[in-house]
Parts: C-alpha cells; sequence; structure tokens
C-alpha cells in the first residue's frame, strides 16, 4: 500500500487552515508582540513587521506546505522522498525533529504559566493585592518546583491526550474549537479594552504610525526586530507546518492557504495588542515593560477594572488556548515522525513522546528555581534561555535557508518541482517571477537574521 493511501487525512479544508494557524499562533503573538510593539514606537513599527511577514514568512511557509504535500511524511521522510537519488538532505529532518523537541522542552513550561494564571485568576488569588503584590505573586509562582512542575506535566498530559484521540476527531476537532473560542474572546477582550476610559491615548500609540518614535528607539535596531518577529512568529524552518501539508489534498493552491493562515496569525496578533495598548495607557502603566507586561502589569489593570476577575480570567483562558494550540500542533510532529518511521500505533506514539517530552522539559521548569543557580548563556540567564536560543536563533534560520536551497535549486529537489507542487488545484498562484528574489536575496536575509542574533546574544 502507498503512503499515500496509508496517511491521515484533515476532514476539511478549515481543519487544515486553523490547525495551522493553531500552530503558528502562539506566545510570540500575543506576549512577545504587543511588548515589542512597544518598545519600539508602536504602529511604525507594526508596518514594518507586515512588510517582512509578507516578504520573508510567507514564501517559506509555501516551501514547507509544498515538501510536506509532496512527501506525504514528516520532515525527514518528505525530504528523503524528494531529494536527488544518493544525497543527504534527509539528515536535516532528522534535526528539524530535534527542533521539535527542544521547543516543546521550554515551551510546555510557558504553556503551563498560561494554564495556572487561568485558575489563579479563577479563583480570585490575584484579586485585591497591590501592585508590588502581584509581582511578588509571579516570583512566588516560579520559586515553586512543585507548581512549576505539575503545571508543566499537566500541559504534557492535555497536549498528547488530545493527539492521541486521532488526526480528525482529536487534533483537527479539538483545535478547531480553541481557535474559534479564542478569536471569540479576542474580540470580546479588544472592545472591553478599547472602551475603557483614556484608553484612546493607547489606540493612538498603537494604530497611528509615528516614525520619529520609532527613530528614537534606533531605526536599524527596529528594522531587525521587525524582521525577526516576522520570521520567529511562524515557527518556520523546523517542519512544524510542513507536518498539516502532508495531510492535506491537491484542490488548493498552498499561496493562498498560506496567505490564509499568514491573514489569521496576523489578525490575533494585532488584536491582541488592541486588548493589550488601550489597557496600559488606560491605567498609566508602561507599554515598553517587557515580558512581565502579561504577568505582572495586566493583573494589576484587571485589579483596577469593574468585572476585573472575569475579564483577568477571560484574557488567561485565551493565552491558553493560543499556547495548548501550538503544544498540540508540534506534538502532532512528534508523533507524526514516529509512527512514519517505526510503524508506531497512535496511542504508543502519545504515550512514549509524552513521556520523553515530560523528562526532558524537567530541567525548564526547575531552572527557576532549584537549578536556578544553572546559567548557561551568562549571568541573569536560565534553562529557557539555552534552548530558546538553539531553536530561534539557530534551527530556524538555518533550516529556513535549507528549505530555500532544497526548493528552489537544481541540486535538490528543485525550483521546477516545487512550482508545480505550490500551484497544483484552485487559488492564489505562487509567482514564478519571483525566483530571482527566492535564490539570491531571501537566503541573504536569513542568513543576516541568523548573524545578527548571534551578535545580539554575545557581542551586544
Amino acid at each position: 500500500m502507498s503512503a499515500e493511501k496509508q496517511r491521515e487525512q484533515l476532514a476539511s479544508r478549515l481543519g487544515f487552515i486553523l490547525l495551522s494557524a493553531g500552530c503558528a499562533i502562539g506566545l510570540g503573538n500575543v506576549w512577545r508582540f504587543p511588548f515589542i510593539t512597544g518598545k519600539y514606537g508602536g504602529a511604525a513599527f507594526v508596518l514594518i513587521y507586515l512588510i517582512f511577514l509578507v516578504i520573508l514568512g510567507l514564501p517559506i511557509m509555501v516551501m514547507e506546505f509544498s515538501i510536506g504535500r509532496a512527501g506525504r511524511r514528516n520532515i525527514a521522510g518528505s525530504f528523503k522522498a524528494l531529494e536527488p537519488k544518493g544525497s543527504k538532505w534527509h539528515l536535516y529532518g532528522y534535526l528539524a525533529i530535534l527542533g521539535n523537541l527542544i521547543l516543546m522542552m521550554f515551551y510546555t513550561t510557558v504553556a503551563g504559566w498560561m494554564l495556572a494564571y487561568f485558575y489563579f485568576t479563577l479563583k480570585g488569588d490575584l484579586a485585591g493585592l497591590a501592585p508590588d503584590q502581584v509581582g511578588a505573586f509571579f516570583g512566588g509562582f516560579l520559586a515553586q518546583p512543585g507548581a512549576l512542575l505539575f503545571w508543566m506535566f499537566l500541559t504534557v498530559v492535555l497536549g498528547f491526550g488530545i493527539c492521541s484521540i486521532g488526526l480528525q476527531k482529536g487534533v483537527e476537532k479539538i483545535t478547531k474549537i480553541m481557535m474559534s473560542a479564542l478569536v471569540v474572546i479576542l474580540v470580546i477582550l479588544a472592545i472591553r479594552s478599547i472602551s475603557l476610559p483614556g484608553a484612546g491615548e493607547g489606540l493612538s500609540f498603537y494604530l497611528k504610525p509615528d516614525f520619529g518614535k520609532l527613530m528614537e528607539s534606533g531605526l536599524w535596531e527596529a528594522v531587525y526586530a521587525a524582521m525577526g518577529q516576522a520570521f520567529f512568529t511562524l515557527s518556520l524552518g523546523i517542519g512544524s507546518m510542513l507536518i498539516f501539508g502532508s495531510y492535506i489534498g491537491k484542490e488548493r493552491s498552498l499561496t493562498g492557504e498560506s496567505v490564509n493562515i499568514l491573514v489569521l496569525d496576523t489578525f490575533v496578533a494585532l488584536v491582541a495588542g488592541l486588548i493589550i495598548f488601550p489597557a496600559v495607557f488606560a491605567f498609566g502603566q508602561d507599554p515598553a515593560e517587557g515580558p512581565g507586561l502579561v504577568f505582572v502589569i495586566l493583573p494589576n489593570i484587571f485589579n483596577s477594572m469593574v468585572g476585573g476577575r472575569l475579564w483577568g480570567s477571560l484574557f488567561f483562558l485565551f493565552m491558553s488556548f493560543a499556547a495548548m494550540s501550538t503544544v498540540v500542533a508540534v506534538f502532532e510532529n512528534l508523533m507524526a515522525f514516529t509512527m512514519d518511521e517505526w510503524n508506531w500505533t497512535r496511542k504508543k506514539a502519545a504515550v512514549t513522546n509524552g513521556i520523553i517530552v515530560a523528562v526532558l522539559s524537567i530541567p525548564c521548569a526547575l531552572g527557576f528555581n532549584i537549578w536556578g543557580s544553572i546559567q548557561p548563556l551568562g549571568p541573569g540567564t536560565a534553562v529557557i534561555d539555552l534552548w530558546d536560543f538553539i531553536v530561534s536563533s539557530n534551527l530556524l534560520p538555518i533550516g529556513s535557508l535549507i528549505f530555500v536551497f532544497f526548493s528552489a535549486y537544481k541540486f535538490a529537489w528543485g525550483w521546477d518541482n516545487f512550482i508545480e507542487e505550490a500551484n497544483t488545484g484552485k487559488g492564489m498562484r505562487y509567482p514564478v517571477w519571483i525566483k530571482p528574489y527566492v535564490r539570491y536575496v531571501l537566503p541573504l536575509i536569513i542568513l543576516f537574521v541568523f548573524v545578527q542574533g548571534y551578535i545580539d546574544k554575545f557581542f551586544s
């Protein structure tokens, strides 16, 4: 029986779009995007970010989907099926799967924070706390190894539990529910935030471009930050998207589907800003606060609102759905690899991968307390920073470069094969005239992101 006949299929086009968008929509959209936007002056930064999303993120996403749909397997299997005979492109596939594993070795801990804060807010643990007490609460939470391990393990169990039910009945169905709820909660929270007294200043900061503010924070630094955010928000380069390409038919062209996913991903990021900035300005807080924005500043804002416990609970439920949609998508990638390579059943793949991920995630959870003295990238860093650096600053750009070379050059799968696959089906076509840009300019942009990541980490 051929791989095509054996391959599980998604039940609907909507399922594919929401699953892929769910993988892309994560904490990078709703946590990192707002505080980077705040740091680099608001609306002017958003414009630069959107440009790089189209010229950097979109071409690579289409490549991932094309290789997945043509190869009908996980990243290693798809490269193996498509590479010229005797070549070794598929070896990167194994490194990419390792990248998915390392990503989950820290993402499960942060996703656990979101679940925990939903529980804490719903229960009223943060209600009535003074501003400095809210900060102390978060610090106290991170200092508890048992609590961090519990919420991390719960994330792993929930994620692999969903994957074990099946591709259509588990992964697709539950992600559809999470993503639909996420969008509804997002819009409700945005309307509430915009209607706050004094929200107008935040809306102006976020929606009215002020290039003077951008220049104040450093134009070049802002451009690189926009480039990096556009690149990393989609988690391109480690096959996280590719796997969903392997689960769909050839009825629709892949450029059109990628645009739909990009629009949904961007919509969530932009509306997250509509929740955060009006509220931050309405309550006189600093929009460039940084990562503490979500766990310290926003709970303080909710405490100051009428019905704050409800709004806070909804916000952290939204954050939990954003995190869990990514967790489920990447877990499915890990499971597909073991099912393809070793013919494991879905249940066996879920249990075995679940144990592996849970055990390997322990160092990150303990890195904030018991193992806090381990500072792998210098004073003030933790285990999470090392795992994030390996994935974000190394595997994502290197992997994206490999996708470009594999898709655009004759010594690999090649441009003609890629274009034929990308443009099969109804919908928007991948422009053939873009070939020189893909071959010569796009690799330079990716290399710049890669090199600048090292400069920022070790020389700035």
